[in-house]
């Protein structure tokens, strides 16, 4: 998917999570965010929003604290959302994907932000389906992009999310399979990094699965025991993997 399909999934991630939103009570607990309620969820994600428009708007070349730019903070509400996400995509849209900007992933260009942005989107929309006791879904492709999302920026993450710096070892490797998608990462673990490679290569243990499912482990937003995903080899590699690689 590029930079455009990325916009337009995200403009459909901004309206479901703002409908979801306007269903809840703003104090109902979410379980896969341990602490948070609606409200809380919901101010978070309106103000990544705001937050990412205005890097994109002045190709940032540094990062830049939210705290510093005077953000709109509300009444958080769905409103509030999809003037945070309408902004967000007009900033997006009329942006060159491959101007190169501040990113605190891999990809220091625009388009780490629209590809970005759905996805944080789309997991926080998993989150309020899961308060709710609902069961959530999402294309397999989007999904499957999710999860090649994670893995690429993962690394970049450990400034912000400290325990990936435990994710170490002595050669073993991971295989994450999508079984609906056909696309396969393997990650090896070295002692001083982890890799990330596209593709299906041996490995010491093994996950596979639809890719929903995958992603909803993969950000521990459910628990692998809870799901009917696949695992071969070293079950308590893949359990090492979910219990550090969260983003926090």
């Amino acid at each position: 998917m590029d930079h455009l399909e990325h916009c337009d999934l995200l403009a459909g991630e901004v309206e479901r999570f703002a409908v979801l939103v306007e269903a809840a009570s703003p104090s109902m607990s979410v379980p896969s965010c341990p602490g948070w309620t609606v409200n809380d969820v919901a101010f978070h994600l309106g103000t990544v929003h705001r937050w990412a428009e205005h890097l994109v708007c002045v190709r940032a070349p540094s990062r830049i604290p939210s705290s510093e730019m005077g953000l709109d903070e509300g009444p958080v509400d769905g409103k509030w959302i999809r003037q945070g996400g309408a902004a967000l995509l007009r900033t997006l849209r009329s942006s060159d994907p491959a101007d190169p900007m501040w990113a605190w992933g891999s990809d220091q260009h625009v388009r780490f932000w629209s590809r970005r942005q759905l996805h944080e989107t789309l997991v926080h929309r998993f989150d309020l389906e899961l308060a709710r006791g609902d069961h959530p879904s999402a294309a397999a492709d989007v999904a499957a992009d999710t999860i090649d999302e994670f893995l690429a920026n993962l690394a970049a993450a450990e400034y912000f999310s400290p325990k990936v710096a435990s994710l170490r070892g002595q050669g073993e490797s991971i295989l994450f399979r999508a079984t609906d998608t056909g696309h396969a990462w393997t990650v090896e673990l070295h002692p001083d990094r982890f890799e990330v490679r596209i593709g299906e290569q041996p490995a010491t243990a093994s996950l596979s699965g639809e890719a929903v499912t995958m992603s909803l482990v993969l950000y521990r937003r459910v628990s692998l025991a809870d799901t009917d995903l696949d695992v071969e080899g070293t079950h308590g590699l893949i359990d090492f993997w979910v219990a550090n690689s969260a983003l926090e």
